[in-house]
Order: structure tokens, then sequence, then C-alpha cells
């Protein structure tokens, strides 16, 4: 008997799906850390000093980067979870970088909180990557939580006489930053929800390590969870292929280039060989890690490593 030929099916195309929630959750020894992306963006490779162009493009060789596209970051917030309290280190941009950023809050919710129950936000500066994500359109987006931020750093950005002190080809920029910070703080600045801490002090057990250079009142956070340490290190750096190769290249953003370098160097150092866990908010997320050294002068990025 000979059978019909089978009907050719039509071919449909299979769509392609969008990438899940960022949100990765890392047990800290009696903690519980939830890294939360809010977007990923390229950098132009002009943005980082003092670096040939020649050996900018052998390293970023090296680590398989889209040159034509610039260098890859991320922008990272950090909630911790003690058990007591929910804090949130830096916020991420809302809507203040453009489309690419903004997802800190949904993310939040994606991994099973709710923004109410945020308590306390450490913030490590005030640039708009890191504030602007504590409010939306002038509601506070966490409206039980306080915010700390150093108070060095709130002088400088919130200092009406401050503009005036820069190049006047700066002013302009700067006086766009510090209305961003302030529709970002304003909310709770009116609830009496802005709180400033100076070196030394300790806020929810969080110890204030000074890492200036990047902004004048720019802070790093050390939290001991049993008999480990991780530290929030904020933009010591922003880039894990350029600026742990070459350390010494500072970016454009650095309101003291000289300074920023010497921390990072500094900082390197001691992380490298202390060994204590790091979360950075401009590192490929989640951000979590190590820093190693061999020599003591060049350094490696070394992501934690997955666990489910």
């Amino acid at each position: 008997m000979v059978m019909p030929q089978a009907q050719a099916v039509e071919s449909q195309p299979i769509t392609q799906q969008k990438q899940v929630a960022g949100f990765y959750q890392y047990q800290f020894g009696h903690d519980q850390i939830t890294a939360l992306l809010d977007g990923t963006n390229y950098l132009s490779p002009a943005l980082f000093k003092d670096i040939p162009k020649a050996e900018m493009t052998q390293i970023l060789k090296k680590y398989y980067a889209d040159q034509a596209k610039g260098i890859q970051t991320s922008v990272n917030a950090f909630l911790v979870n003690t058990g007591s309290s929910l804090v949130l280190v830096d916020s991420g941009s809302s809507s203040c970088n453009g489309p690419n950023f903004g997802s800190v809050h949904k993310n939040l919710i994606a991994a099973g909180y709710k923004p109410e129950q945020v308590d306390t936000i450490l913030l490590t500066h005030l640039h708009p990557d890191h504030v602007c994500g504590i409010s939306n359109k002038g509601r506070a987006n966490f409206p039980n939580a306080t915010v700390y931020v150093a108070d060095t750093e709130a002088n400088f950005w919130l200092n009406p006489q401050q503009a005036a002190k820069l190049p006047q080809d700066k002013q302009a920029k700067f006086k766009q930053t510090v209305e961003k910070i302030q529709q970002a703080i304003h909310p709770y600045q009116n609830a009496k929800r802005l709180k400033t801490f100076k070196l030394g002090e300790k806020i929810q057990g969080f110890e204030v390590i000074s890492t200036p250079g990047h902004t004048p009142g720019h802070s790093s956070f050390a939290l001991k969870s049993g008999n480990q340490e991780i530290v929030f290190i904020g933009d010591i750096v922003h880039s894990h292929s350029i600026q742990f190769d070459r350390p010494t290249t500072a970016i454009d953003f650095d309101t003291d280039p000289k300074k920023a370098v010497q921390t990072r160097l500094a900082q390197f150092a001691r992380l490298a060989k202390n060994g204590q866990t790091i979360a950075a908010p401009h590192l490929p997320f989640p951000g979590i890690g190590h820093i190693y050294s061999a020599d003591g002068k060049h350094y490696q990025w070394i992501p934690v490593h997955f666990k489910d």
C-alpha cells in the first residue's frame, strides 16, 4: 500500500525571549545579600585617562570586549537582609540616566521583597546613578526608609555656592547633576528621613570607610557577619577590565582623579591582601566577588561562584 506524501509543515519562527529579572541572592554569614541590577550600558574609551590607545585595545581584546560598542559597565545596588532590617546600599538611576537603567525597584519586588520593608538606605555618594533610584516623580520609592550619606558629600553637592567655585565650562553640568540629586532626596528631606554621617560612625552595623576622590565624600561600607566581612566599595572602580589591569587609570567622572587613583590603589591592595568579599555597583552583575593580586601591582577580578 502506498502511503500519501507527508504535507510540508510551514516553518514558524521561534520568538526569542527577554532576559529574566536581574537579581541574585547571595548568602553571607547569617545575612542574605540580594544584588539588584539597574541596567547595563557602554562607556566611551575616551572617558578613561592616561592610558595609551594601543594598550587599551590589547586589554579589551584579552577580555573579548566588543570594542565597537565601548566598555560595558553595570549599575548594581545591593539589598542586605539581616533578619531584623532591610538595608539598601545605593539605589540605581531610576530615570536619571536614560532608558537602559531604572530596574532596581522592580527587581527588588521580583526578588520577593516589598519597597516599604526597606528601613535604611546607605549611599556611597550622590551621583545620579546611585541616588535617583530612591524616588520617582517626587515620591519616595521606599517610604519607610531613612537615607544616609556622608556629611562631606552632602555639603559638596548641596552647597549653593559650590558651582561658582568650578571652571565656567563645568558649571552647567554640575548644576544639572545637583538638580537630579535634589529631586531624588526631596521626599526624604520633607519627611525628615535624610541624615548625614561622619567617618568612624556605624549605621545598622555597617562601618563607614572613607574612600574619597571619585567624589569628595565618597564612602564605602564594611559589614561583618559571623567570621566574614563584605565591603560595599562604591565607585572606586568602574571597569573590571581596564582598571584592574591598569589601576592607575582614572575616569572622567572622578572629581579628583589623582586622589581617586590613590584611593583605588590603597583599597585594592588592602582588599587583595585581606581577602574580603566585595560588592561593586559597576562591575559585571551581580558585582560580588574578590580582588586578587599576585604581585601587589596588577589585579584581577574574581566573580563569586554561582550557588543555587
